[in-house]
This record gives structure tokens, C-alpha cells and sequence, in this order.
């Protein structure tokens, strides 16, 4: 598996042969849609991810020292977003995810680009995810 700035390395390129943004959000329309489904009995209150304008379900498990998640939203946007996080921290060490640097988000010039509610939305998602990684932390030490 890539490593998290690899991914971020990618993302960056992949969002720079885009001209305008509408391609840009089509682009994360389409990786909404290529998140795997999320299992349905992880679309739950306790899986909801709080600051979001439209609900976010975010579920993790860890296999073998790496953290897995799943997630899904209401929102077509706001499911780009999250696959766009979890194909960077999914399948990586809790210590790595505690330890990203996220500027990547920056230079594709996603917040900037958001709504205010939704970008506080996408500082909740990756509050939560980073709490995951800190919550599974305390299972492997």
C-alpha cells in the first residue's frame, strides 16, 4: 500500500489536470461513487461524524496493525470528500494518520472552494478520522 503522502502526491496531480472546478467536483462526484459501500449496520447515530451539513458515516477497523474505513454520506459532494480521505489515511499505521500533514487539501484548493459549513464538515472528517487512529492506537500499544 502507498504510503499517505504518496496518495496525497497523486490526488494533488490527479486535481491539477483539471481546468475549472466544476471538473474538479465531477471528478469527486466520481470518487463518491467508486467508495466501496459501507456496511449497513455501520450506518449508525454512533458512526455519524458531528460538524457535518449532510450526514457522514464513518466506521474503522483495524486489520492487522493498519486502519480501514469504510464511509457514506446523503450528499454526492460530501461523498467525494470523504473517499478522497479515505483513499489517503485507509490502510495506514494509526502513528502515520496521527502524523499527516493534510496540506494537500490546500494545494488542490478544496477549502477554498467550499462552502463554510462544508468545509467545516471536511476539518470534522478529518478530526474524526485522526480520532480513530488515535482510539486504535491505544489497542496496539
Amino acid at each position: 500500500m502507498e504510503t499517505i503522502n504518496a496518495a496525497q502526491e497523486e490526488i494533488v496531480e490527479e486535481f491539477s489536470l483539471f481546468d475549472d472546478w466544476m471538473q474538479r467536483y465531477e471528478y469527486m462526484i466520481e470518487l463518491g461513487k467508486s467508495l466501496p459501500i459501507i456496511d449497513p449496520e455501520y450506518k449508525t447515530e454512533d458512526n455519524i461524524i458531528k460538524g457535518c451539513q449532510s450526514k457522514v458515516w464513518l466506521h474503522a477497523d483495524l486489520e492487522g496493525n493498519k486502519l480501514v474505513f469504510t464511509a457514506d454520506s446523503e450528499a454526492i459532494i460530501t461523498k467525494g470528500i470523504i473517499a478522497i480521505l479515505i483513499r489517503v489515511f485507509s490502510h495506514q499505521h494509526p502513528d502515520a494518520i496521527l502524523d499527516a500533514d493534510t496540506s494537500f487539501i490546500d494545494k488542490i484548493g478544496l477549502k477554498e472552494h467550499l462552502s463554510p459549513t462544508r468545509a467545516n464538515g471536511l476539518v470534522s472528517m478529518i478530526k474524526q478520522l485522526k480520532m480513530y487512529a488515535i482510539a486504535f492506537k491505544t489497542q496496539l500499544n
